[in-house]
């Protein structure tokens, strides 16, 4: 590399492209006052040249491109005609001619400007007026992908950092089930990395509280609106207590339609976003033995002891947050008795409405409560397994369409 290029390189990273001086490289070039005989001369003494900048003095005033001037010079008697003429005849006037300090995002779209000559013939890199070097389309593209490549491994390392914390999130929900709950089995599968499902469960002195939810989107915004979510239902829970879903759901829904400017300004202008979430919120009394449930576009299904098949209590059709959801939109509050030994499922919809099987539809509800009833007399742990197998066999080929959050209780 030519020594004025030194300045140009980033620091304490080594051959990390920076600049279009990281790109150039010290070659001969000829002077505009020469003859095409000595530029076919450098051109045979290097054959790893695309092309040859033509200078007067120190300040570059064209290119010549090896293929046009030896294709040229191979005409017949053309050699004999312009031999001893000077270089610039087949001099491209109109190169293109960078500062070696112009960032590799400002050269890419100066490269685009100049069209696809400069990706072929390369570019003149200059250091104040004055001719330090050559670079090539391909050293431009290799730098952009590095580029690239760099910051999508620093996207993929703060995903993957978004995961830990959005894990560690759910972490005392999930033992606090554990302790609860000992005959509970609990799915989490992020669609990406970071996904937009959660859950919460909290335990009591006369009962316990749980939530599954699914959240507009998946990958880092569903994650994003999972964080806003459960912090919204963290909040409400301290304030109303657990032993009301409905209201529970209530002030979710304000509150997240609050943060999201899901209104409508005085002057009629547009919300600021239409996102939300489908939720199941229920609460157990231990005393009672009965469960209390509001759901919003998500149903709970509960299996008795005695019973062929599950009964299903769908939730509201209203999701809360959105623009359409009303703030004061109430959901409605369902109660149940619970027999020892009844089976409670949850599931968001990443499950029923995975693609798949022979004609590539949906997976759906009726085949997965099948499949728990069939195999309802073994552990949780083998009934979900057991879906889960169901669920990739089903999927097959097809790519995964959402996250799936599954929750299954003995009670």
């Amino acid at each position: 590399m030519h020594p004025a290029l030194a300045q140009f390189r980033r620091p304490g990273v080594p051959g990390s492209p920076r600049c279009a001086g990281d790109l150039c490289q010290d070659v001969p070039t000829i002077d505009a006052a020469d003859s095409n005989a000595a530029a076919m001369e450098i051109f045979y003494a290097r054959r790893d040249m695309v092309s040859l900048a033509v200078v007067e003095g120190e300040r570059p005033i064209g290119l010549i491109n090896r293929d046009i001037f030896l294709s040229e010079m191979s005409k017949p008697f053309h050699r004999e005609l312009y031999n001893k003429k000077s270089c610039i005849a087949f001099m491209d006037k109109e190169p293109l001619i960078v500062e070696a300090h112009m960032s590799i995002e400002a050269l890419t779209f100066k490269t685009v400007e100049a069209g696809e000559k400069a990706l072929s013939d390369g570019f003149i890199v200059t250091r104040s007026g004055s001719f330090v070097g050559l670079a090539s389309g391909l050293q431009l593209l290799g730098a952009v992908a590095e580029m690239q490549a760099e910051k999508n491994r620093q996207i993929m390392q703060s995903i993957e950092y978004a995961s830990v914390i959005q894990q560690a999130m759910l972490r005392a929900s999930r033992d606090t089930l554990s302790t609860t709950l000992p005959d509970a089995e609990l799915i989490w599968e992020p669609r990406d990395v970071v996904g937009g499902d959660f859950y919460h469960f909290a335990s009591f002195h006369d009962g316990w509280f749980g939530a599954t939810a699914d959240c507009t989107g998946h990958g880092v915004p569903g994650a994003f609106m999972t964080l806003l979510a459960s912090a919204s239902l963290s909040q409400a829970l301290e304030r109303i207590g657990p032993r009301d879903p409905a209201a529970l759901l209530a002030a979710v829904n304000r509150n997240v339609k609050g943060l999201l400017g899901q209104v409508h300004g005085e002057e009629g202008e547009s919300p600021q976003s239409d996102d939300g979430l489908d939720a199941a919120f229920f609460w157990f009394d231990s005393a009672q033995r009965q469960l209390h449930f509001s759901g919003a576009r998500i149903a709970l299904h509960v299996l008795r002891p005695e019973a062929s098949h599950f009964e299903s209590i769908a939730g509201d059709r209203v999701g809360v947050g959105y623009v359409d959801s009303l703030a004061d939109y109430t959901w409605a509050l369902n109660t149940v008795a619970l027999p020892v030994g009844s089976l409670l499922f949850v599931s968001t919809d990443g499950l029923i409405d995975q693609i798949g099987g022979p004609r590539k539809i949906a997976f759906g509800k009726r085949r997965a409560l099948d499949l728990i009833v069939e195999h309802r007399a073994q552990p949780l742990a083998a009934i979900s397994a057991n879906l889960q197998r169901a669920l990739a066999d089903w999927q097959g080929a097809q790519s995964r369409r959402d996250d799936v959050t599954l929750f299954f209780a003995r009670v």
